[in-house]
């Protein structure tokens, strides 16, 4: 039998790097070897291992130490750390896109009743934090502390017309109105506008600070412009239609290769022909894509019963899903994915605004030392202390802004460079005449396929089975 002291020549410990795992490996392969319990659990403890020491694996090791002669087994496991989880943001209503027409008892569908919106009224709450789990530290085997990743703070992004409490912790409206969420999800609480009708020639052109709800059509020629949402319960025609939040249209576009339909969140409808669309988010189509220009800064989903593209050019941040994409007839259908022509614009407008910011920003830094030497000579006059007071706001001001800027900016440039999420889905059938772009590289089609998914892989475009 073998002491715990000897037992140095036999075996060695090794650790993981956080020293969470210890290992037990032997380094000495002997016949006859042999060890009691006792002894190697007083070997470990010579390896400063006091915590979590595997006891059942202690005595396999001991009755059959040849069965591990060849392994490297964890002889001890420490307490793992428990990270925090992040604080989040939670609505008191529920906010989801998939409103349906009222279905009356006689299989009649009331359209009137598509519009049921987020209506609140003045002092209703509207969403609250939930604050972050702090985490709980682990221990290593050796007994030392193991540190854990705290829960991040969750804040609100503060639109139009709402309140939040002194703790920042509740959101509550500050007018009677609809909750929209806008640009990059700030919330807000617009006033409806409703035209009980069409737009056209009796309404003319619409521009509202809130969301416009249009009971009938928006004809050719007309204007709708919304800071909030846009709802249509019937079709549009060649109209231009923009909102500051979504736009869902319960019939369809028939553009006639004019107007234009942009949303700076999610644009919703049952069918676009030679239509003009673009979304900040997701352009979602029960129908078919036909013969129109389509832009969207995530994903074009057409998958529905009949979910078909065919022709024109569809772009999109993310992802095209559709059941079939172009026809028979190889009609020429462009599908474009990992380009966001939004992204790009935003951040030459960033650059040019941090530009502009630290041009101020250093304008104002020596106006500060020129005041700050006068103030330490006791020569400051009252007009220029309370100068001196408005300059450092405005640089504390700059600093923030300098911040929030540069933070976008590098969201920007990773939302760029990746393109590992771009993909082309076929549910269906996507024929030849088909050219499918993923960031910078292309393919055709050239003959009708099944059920595929085109993704970016090693410099090309690969196909992989549609699961």
């Amino acid at each position: 039998m073998i002491g715990h002291y000897a037992l140095n020549q036999y075996m060695k410990v090794s650790f993981s790097e956080d020293k969470e795992i210890a290992y037990l490996q032997f380094s000495k392969k002997e016949e006859g070897f042999a060890c009691t319990a006792e002894d190697l659990e007083s070997f470990l403890r010579s390896h400063n291992i006091v915590l979590g020491i595997q006891n059942d694996m202690v005595r396999r090791i001991c009755s059959n130490p040849e069965e591990y002669f060849a392994s490297r087994v964890p002889i001890a496991i420490g307490e793992p750390a428990v990270n925090g989880t992040d604080g989040r943001m939670v609505f008191a209503m529920d906010l989801g896109e998939d409103r349906k027409p009222l279905e009356k008892a006689d299989g009649k569908v009331d359209y009137k009743d598509l519009v049921r919106l987020h209506n609140v009224i003045r002092g209703q709450l509207i969403a609250q934090i939930i604050p972050p789990q702090p985490g709980k530290p682990g221990k290593t085997v050796t007994g030392e502390p193991l540190a854990f990743k705290p829960g991040k703070e969750a804040r609100f992004k503060i639109g139009k017309n709402v309140l939040i409490d002194n703790e920042e912790t509740s959101m509550y409206a500050a007018i009677d109105g609809l909750v929209t969420l806008t640009e990059k999800g700030k919330i807000n609480v617009f006033p409806v506008y409703e035209v009980n009708g069409d737009v056209d020639y009796s309404t003319g052109n619409i521009d509202f600070v809130g969301t416009v709800v249009i009971r009938g059509n928006v004809l050719t020629g007309f204007t709708v412009k919304s800071a909030g949402d846009i709802r249509v319960v019937g079709g549009v025609e060649g109209a231009e239609l923009i909102s500051g939040g979504s736009i869902e249209i319960t019939g369809g576009i028939i553009g006639y290769n004019k107007g234009l339909v942009r949303a700076a969140q999610n644009v919703k409808v049952s069918f676009i022909q030679d239509g003009n669309v673009t979304s900040g988010e997701d352009v979602v189509v029960s129908q078919s894509i036909m013969h129109s220009n389509i832009r969207a800064g995530r994903d074009v989903i057409c998958n529905g019963a009949k979910g078909l593209i065919v022709g024109g050019t569809i772009q999109a941040g993310e992802r095209v899903i559709a059941r079939t994409i172009g026809n028979s007839m190889s009609t020429t259908t462009v599908i474009e994915v990992g380009v966001v022509p939004e992204l790009r614009n935003e951040i030459n407008d960033l650059r040019q605004q941090l530009r502009q910011l630290l041009d101020n920003e250093d304008k104002t830094s020596k106006a500060l030392y020129l005041l700050n030497q006068l103030a330490n000579n006791g020569q400051l006059s009252p007009d220029k202390v309370a100068l001196r007071v408005k300059l450092n706001a405005t640089k504390q001001s700059h600093m923030r802004e300098e911040k929030r800027i540069k933070e976008r900016v590098l969201e920007i440039e990773r939302m760029l460079e990746d393109t590992g999420r771009a993909r082309v889905e076929v549910i269906k059938t996507i024929y030849g005449g088909s050219k499918i772009v993923i960031g910078r590289y292309t393919r055709f089609v050239k003959d009708p396929t099944e059920r595929v998914r085109f993704i970016y892989s090693e410099g090309d475009i690969s196909l992989v089975p549609y699961n």
